[in-house]
């Protein structure tokens, strides 16, 4: 398997075998275990065809205790976190107040796994920079949230950063068709935004189906935010998912059950792939 790997990077990236530790996450799309790349849960990617896409975990913020952020970031990135999803919410685009950049800048030192930041405001374009600055690394927007999507996903981009569009329940997939090639992330909303520990829509997951058809190939995740549970995690997995976002599911229980909360979903998905 090892020497296998070795051909692989090789052949694909022109890595010199000898310097490419073998991560034994990757997954094959011949093999049965379920896929983590910790390549692609970092700022890269290892999707390539022939391998699985990697199933992957963002706790919500949202659903942790504000009074102690850092504590809960660094407990979730312990207890197996992917990325770390962090809601930002200003009082106009959807119906509440989070968090802005100086409060990502501060968790920043607290854990090195990527931040998944999920813009509900509106305009975006007057933020990016500083959210770019605070240290997110993958920064999604929702289609409705400017008049210029093109230009607002291009300038993600150009700040180093991974772009995302997002989906609201009631957003046609239509939407993503003329920007599709500008982004790294869609991003499907199967709640309504502003709440978190909302119930699930299921209805949402054809909307999933259509979209992953639109994607092909493409080096796209597709994530899903909204009552995502070891119940629903099958549903959206099956539909075509690889990013699940899972606030109050995870933060349940304390610290103590982060761990496995995470990885009951982990595997419900994984077996519906």
């Amino acid at each position: 398997m090892r020497h296998l790997y070795s051909r692989w990077l090789e052949a694909v990236h022109g890595f010199h075998a000898a310097k490419a530790p073998f991560p034994s996450q990757v997954v094959f799309n011949w093999s049965e275990r379920a896929a983590r790349c910790p390549v692609a849960a970092g700022k890269g990617s290892c999707y390539r065809r022939g391998m699985t896409r990697p199933l992957l975990i963002a706790p919500s913020i949202l659903a942790s205790d504000f009074s102690k952020l850092g504590e809960e970031i660094r407990a979730i990135d312990s207890a197996g976190a992917d990325w770390i999803h962090i809601d930002v919410m200003d009082g106009h685009f959807v119906p509440n107040i989070t968090i802005g950049p100086d409060v990502v800048k501060a968790l920043r030192p607290h854990t090195s796994k990527p931040f998944d930041v999920h813009l509900m405001i509106a305009p975006v374009d007057p933020y990016l920079e500083a959210f770019a600055k605070a240290g997110a690394d993958i920064i999604s927007i929702h289609a409705e949230a400017g008049p210029h999507l093109h230009r607002s996903l291009q300038t993600i981009r150009k700040l180093g950063k991974k772009a995302g569009i997002v989906l609201n329940p009631g957003t046609h997939e239509g939407s993503i068709e003329p920007v599709i090639d500008e982004v790294d992330l869609i991003l499907l909303m199967t709640v309504n935004p502003g709440f978190g520990g909302q119930a699930f829509i299921p209805s949402v997951c054809h909307k999933l189906r259509r979209i992953k058809e639109m994607v092909g190939d493409r080096d796209i995740d597709i994530e899903i935010d909204g009552g995502v549970t070891s119940e629903t995690a099958p549903l959206v997995a099956e539909a075509g998912a690889n990013v699940l976002v899972a606030g109050s599911a995870t933060f349940k229980g304390g610290p103590g059950a982060y761990a496995s909360n995470m990885a009951a979903i982990r595997e419900a998905a994984a077996k519906a792939r």
